[in-house]
């Protein structure tokens, strides 16, 4: 297996903006041409791991657009910063890490704002948005605003203290549910069959709430690369967990990277013109 640990990323090909929106200021790191796809970050923060697979989604034909929620950009941090990090966000009034799930974060109010902000930016038919770990379920809160066509939740793990909770209101979810079976969308989802953090409990509640609208895939432990894993997950993260980053296996024929390439099409698909895809 090639060498999988990735240095600190300086982001110097991102254009970085300063975005207010609902009176709450943020950094967005925005490159690339063509339809907007907003990228929400892993724990603990935008990893170079994260910054790979944006970049991967820039070069397929989209503008990304990476907001940075918590942690430092581009870092890898040390096992005990990245703890500091998850400690912090799980006590922010913007996240509802605990709780048992049953509402949505309040930062997916301003993650919507920002889907706005992009199709108004970018154009096209409407926008992309993954969610990966802690930011998961955000995609679909998202859905709340009408740009937003292609949701994909990558190992979504809120509420953590409920393994078959939704980090969504019941009266919002029935709104994102009727919007899917009124406009034929649907929502992608992705987790390893091992993953202590997203369950199967958490998917089959999806399914329950979403019916045939909720697409999962999940991923046989064996397909995950763990070796060279940066120190936050070397230290916490001991199951697979991160399909499109950190356990991502970037070789032909590997299962996570043929799940990258699903998850751009989708985008492609959806956002570029492309029809018949659910």
């Amino acid at each position: 297996m090639p060498h999988h640990r990735l240095d600190p990323d300086a982001l110097h090909d991102f254009a970085r903006r300063e975005v207010t929106l609902r009176d709450r200021r943020k950094t967005v790191y925005v490159a690339g041409e063509g339809p907007a796809v907003v990228v929400m970050h892993e724990m603990p923060g935008i990893s170079p791991h994260v910054a790979r697979f944006a970049r991967w989604v820039r070069d397929a034909g989209f503008a990304v657009y990476l907001p940075s929620l918590f942690g430092e950009d581009g870092a890898v941090p040390s096992a005990e910063e990245g703890e500091a990090v998850f400690r912090r966000a799980c006590v922010s009034a913007e996240f509802r890490a605990l709780g048992g799930g049953g509402a949505s974060s309040p930062v997916a109010a301003w993650l919507r704002e920002l889907a706005r902000l992009a199709h108004a930016e970018r154009g096209g038919p409407g926008v992309g948005a993954i969610g990966m770990c802690f930011t998961g379920n955000f995609a679909l809160a998202m859905m709340l605003e009408p740009s937003v066509l292609a949701p994909v939740l990558s190992q979504p793990s809120l509420p953590l203290d409920n393994p078959a909770g939704l980090e969504i209101s019941a009266p919002e979810l029935r709104v994102v549910r009727e919007r899917l079976d009124r406009e034929d969308l649907t929502v992608r989802a992705y987790r390893f069959a091992g993953d202590r953090y997203c369950t199967a409990e958490r998917f089959a509640a999806y399914a329950a709430a979403l019916g045939d609208r909720f697409v999962a895939r999940v991923l046989h432990d064996a397909a995950a690369h763990l070796e060279d894993a940066p120190p936050f997950f070397a230290r916490h993260v001991s199951t697979p967990h991160s399909v499109v980053t950190v356990h991502l296996a970037d070789r032909q024929g590997e299962p996570t990277r043929e799940a990258r390439d699903e998850i751009i099409e989708f985008f492609r698909q959806r956002l570029a013109g492309g029809a018949g895809v659910r």
